[in-house]
């Protein structure tokens, strides 16, 4: 009786796994007969699926390059990053051997965007590109609800940087700029505020108060306006400029600086080319 209660343990064991892994299996949507276009959210209209289907043919014939956008309602309770993950490696985005695939996620209910990116192409799209690409071509259009234009717009981004950035001959659309026009003005005002601040802390010779109250204030705004990063980075070379530089420290950066190196139609039956991701790749909110 001992044994056959042991056993009959392990099997109800066994049976909860199972349904367990079934359960996850279910949470992860396969992919459609266009492959590259997969939007189980309904969120992006028919000319904007065309568009992206059409291109991303044309880049994967010219280096097997594939950007798959996907579109779901929720992610089953998933997080965001391991469903990514998990959606790219069965998809199998890229080929097999460059690991050149891109990942477009959107979970329309938890307002969350994800772009995941295969080994092959993380030297030039690394994280901090992909998190930027989202923050200035997506998410603006994402909050007021406008998801075939960020979705588009965001394709073009990522789109435009590989085809640039691995010299290949296939046309491609620069994304919409979705700053301000007068950005201008407010990299000269950014560099106007921080040259004064550091003038007051070198001044009134409290520079080390001014320094810790301006790195505040940089760190809160970096977060809450991450757009701007450009302005306020350059506001904070202003400042510490300002505020510590000597004329043999600048002499010192001119000099070791210049020294430094220069850097259509509907197709079906389209599938991955087996590439896999390491979880490469950034996530927004919106």
């Amino acid at each position: 009786m001992k044994f056959l209660k042991l056993n009959s343990n392990r099997i109800i064991y066994l049976i909860l796994i199972f349904l367990f892994s079934i359960t996850n299996v279910k949470a992860i949507v396969k992919p459609t007969s266009n492959f590259y276009i997969n939007d189980y959210a309904n969120i992006i209209d028919d000319a904007t699926e065309e568009y992206i289907l059409n291109k991303s043919i044309a880049l994967n014939n010219a280096d097997g390059t594939q950007i798959v956008v996907v579109t779901v309602e929720n992610l089953e309770g998933n997080s965001l990053e391991d469903y990514a993950v998990e959606l790219f490696r069965s998809f199998e985005i890229g080929d097999k051997e460059k690991n050149n695939g891109l990942l477009l996620l959107i979970a329309k209910e938890e307002r969350l965007s994800r772009v995941e990116v295969g080994y092959g192409l993380e030297g030039i799209l690394p994280d901090g590109k992909t998190g930027r690409f989202q923050d200035l071509y997506m998410i603006p259009y994402f909050k007021e609800n406008n998801f075939s234009e960020g979705i588009k717009n965001g394709y073009d981004a990522f789109y435009s940087e590989i085809v640039k950035l691995n010299n290949l001959d296939i046309e491609y659309t620069n994304p919409k700029s979705t700053t301000s026009d007068d950005s201008f003005g407010l990299v000269l005002i950014g560099l106007l505020v921080g040259f004064i601040s550091g003038m007051v802390a070198r001044v009134t010779k409290k520079r080390d108060i001014i320094s810790l109250v301006y790195g505040i204030i940089f760190i809160i705004l970096f977060f809450l306006l991450p757009k701007y990063f450009g302005i306020l980075i350059s506001s904070l070379i202003a400042y510490f400029i300002s505020a510590y530089a000597t004329l043999d420290m600048l002499y010192f950066a001119t000099f070791f600086g210049g020294r430094g190196g220069s850097g259509g139609s509907s197709f079906g039956g389209f599938s991955g080319g087996g590439g896999s991701s390491g979880g490469g790749g950034s996530s927004r909110g919106f």
